[in-house]
């Protein structure tokens, strides 16, 4: 495994500091197999985030900025990502994983003819022995695999690893001319991004999620928002409450949502269901507020508080607001 190629994404000409992750697994990979990686940014706003990540130990920085990849289409955009990994001359492809790279990783590692690795947690071995564990079943089995193909994919859980710092030097920044054509069976109509003043649920240091505990929309909100308020925390809820209604998609937190690990992860109303734990359970620590004291959610919480959550998070704003 020669050269490892990190791709960072990029949202509003910033690079997501949750994708810095990736950084930090390609280092690692690099270091056991005696290999080096480069970083390589595409879309809107690549060429103004890409000089932010010289000075994170890369050998080069590649960029790719066209009018073809103006808006997101998952052909175009696999297609572009595959011709940067051969124009780059890479045996591997990392990107943490996101909605975004959940959708086009599985189709560049179709084009390379590539093994892929989803949700990697670690690595083990090293040289020609390296192999990368990854969940299964919900977290409650952790597979050991190793990629046989020379090209390999690898879609990296950020949660597992931290965001990388930079350390020093100024990896020179590449432009890449590489052709990217166009999706003839789809064509991109509007992009209505979720604004919110609260912090990027994927990024928060502090997140409050609800559960069905918490009853309708209005008794949600009313019970959340105050103690998110204070905390400057973002929101998160079950994937029995997004199913609801009761709140948007985009804060499903969850195997099938987005995984978090905040510094503190405030877990109310919810029991704590296998597919929930799989999204939050790296979190540094957790504070569980739920009326039945069996619920799974308190075998991993660090602070317990048994009863109603609807008359219990009020007076710990008040209590916190007092003090």
């Amino acid at each position: 495994m020669g050269k490892i190629l990190v791709l960072v994404e990029v949202q509003n000409s910033r690079v997501r500091k949750a994708s810095l992750s990736g950084v930090t697994f390609a280092a690692d990979l690099a270091g056991r197999t005696s290999g080096t990686f480069d970083i390589a940014v595409m879309g809107p706003g690549a060429r103004a985030a890409a000089t932010s990540l010289a000075g994170f130990g890369a050998g080069k920085v590649h960029v790719l900025e066209s009018p073809g990849l103006s808006s997101y289409l998952a052909r175009p955009w696999a297609g572009a990502a595959a011709s940067m990994v051969e124009a780059v001359g890479a045996d591997c492809l990392v990107a943490v994983s996101t909605t975004w790279t959940r959708d086009m990783l599985p189709r560049v590692a179709a084009r390379l003819g590539a093994g892929m690795v989803s949700e990697a947690v670690g690595i083990d071995g090293s040289g020609s022995d390296v192999m990368f564990r990854r969940p299964m079943w919900a977290g409650n089995v952790i597979a050991t695999v190793r990629v046989k193909t020379p090209r390999c994919v690898i879609c990296v859980r950020g949660t597992e690893f931290s965001p990388a710092e930079p350390s020093g030097g100024s990896s020179p920044v590449v432009e890449l001319a590489v052709d990217v054509a166009a999706d003839p069976a789809a064509r991109h109509v509007s992009f209505e991004p979720t604004v919110s003043e609260r912090p990027d649920l994927a990024e928060a240091d502090v997140v409050v999620s609800g559960g069905r505990g918490l009853g309708d929309k209005a008794s949600f909100w009313n019970t959340l928002n105050p103690l998110a308020d204070y905390l400057g925390a973002a929101i998160g809820a079950t994937r029995a409450v997004v199913d609801n209604g009761v709140a948007p998609n985009d804060l499903q937190v969850g195997q099938t949502g987005k995984a978090v690990a905040p510094s503190l992860y405030f877990a109310v109303g919810l029991s704590g269901a296998i597919q929930h734990l799989a999204g939050m359970k790296n979190s540094k620590v957790i504070v569980a507020i739920n009326k039945d004291e069996e619920a799974p959610i308190f075998s991993i919480a660090d602070y317990c508080l048994v009863g109603d959550a609807l008359k219990l998070v009020p007076e710990l704003v008040d209590t916190l607001k007092k003090s």
